[in-house]
């Protein structure tokens, strides 16, 4: 499916209505973040522990498999390890940017200044240049397809003043949502020895992210967009071809290995399945196949 999903003509109006009814929830005390002029920062950082951080295994292997519906978990193997997320984590810088529009602090249209640090990231990017700017819209398709770091850093440092400040916010999101095992040190995933999750924690994440936010699911469905007059396709390859799967994000850093959250529905039950660690993209990718066939039963359709 190729989509650019807030430019169809009629969906921006509907999603603008939806959006302005969600009400903004209470953040928790020393956990709170709030998003002021200088940008989205955070009330009062969790003191996670950094020696947590040396305890992460290079490409060590992690398997959850979460009901959507009840939160069970069906399956794990080492879903409490520490690992280093890589692009997993841009599913919490989403979950933040959602939040912040759908409490009125952005809109859809809304753009987003493009800094020199931002533009320099290494690849996966969509080439954003420094001093122009990006939708808010189109920022967040970028992010959900194509897993572009340049664009992770300029939502981070257009809510958190910097990428650090919005860091912290997130961190401080992932505790008040139940992530005891999570500290993010950036917004993208990118090498930072400090940057750990865990399976568990990041099944948690996704099911957060599509359980509070359900009208922007259709982005993690995307195969393929277009910007800048460029066409970018989605990192998940799984979509379009594996019957029920329609999100959520890959991940890899060399030393994560080959990561992938991903969420299915056959025969009107949903899962999250969360494979990290594998070494390479196709045995992930099998990985995952093999474990929706398992707990979803084999598709003979893809369901929608």
């Amino acid at each position: 499916m190729t989509s650019r999903l807030f430019a169809r003509p009629g969906l921006l109006a509907p999603l603008k209505a939806m959006l302005s009814a969600i009400m903004a929830l209470a953040l928790v005390a020393c956990q709170s973040t709030e998003l002021t002029s200088a940008g989205l920062m955070s009330a009062s950082a969790p003191r996670a522990a950094s020696s947590l951080a040396s305890e992460a295994e290079i490409r060590g292997q992690s398997t959850l498999v979460l009901d959507y519906a009840s939160g069970r978990t069906l399956h794990e193997e080492a879903a409490d390890g520490l690992r280093y997320p890589a692009s997993l984590t841009k599913m919490m810088t989403l979950y933040l940017l959602f939040e912040a529009i759908g409490e009125g602090r952005l809109s859809l249209d809304s753009e987003l200044v493009v800094s020199e640090n931002a533009a320099s990231k290494p690849p996966a990017k969509i080439g954003l240049k420094p001093g122009t700017t990006i939708r808010v819209c189109d920022a967040a398709q970028a992010i959900a397809v194509k897993s572009a770091n340049d664009v992770a850093t300029v939502i981070a440092e257009n809510l958190g003043g910097t990428e650090e400040g919005f860091a912290a916010a997130m961190t401080a999101k992932a505790r008040s949502l139940g992530m005891s095992r999570t500290l993010f040190a950036n917004a993208s995933g990118l090498p930072d020895p400090r940057q750990i999750s865990t399976a568990r924690d990041m099944a948690t994440l996704g099911r957060a992210l599509l359980s509070r936010f359900p009208h922007y699911a259709p982005l993690f469905s995307v195969t393929e967009f277009e910007y800048g007059g460029r066409r970018f396709k989605a990192t998940n390859k799984l979509l379009g071809k594996v019957a029920g799967v329609d999100g959520l994000k890959t991940g890899y850093i060399r030393d994560a290995g080959f990561h992938l959250a991903a969420t299915a529905k056959r025969g009107g039950r949903r899962i999250i399945v969360v494979v990290m660690g594998g070494e390479k993209g196709r045995d992930r990718d099998a990985k995952v196949i093999a474990l929706i066939d398992e707990y979803l039963g084999a598709a003979r359709f893809a369901e929608r």
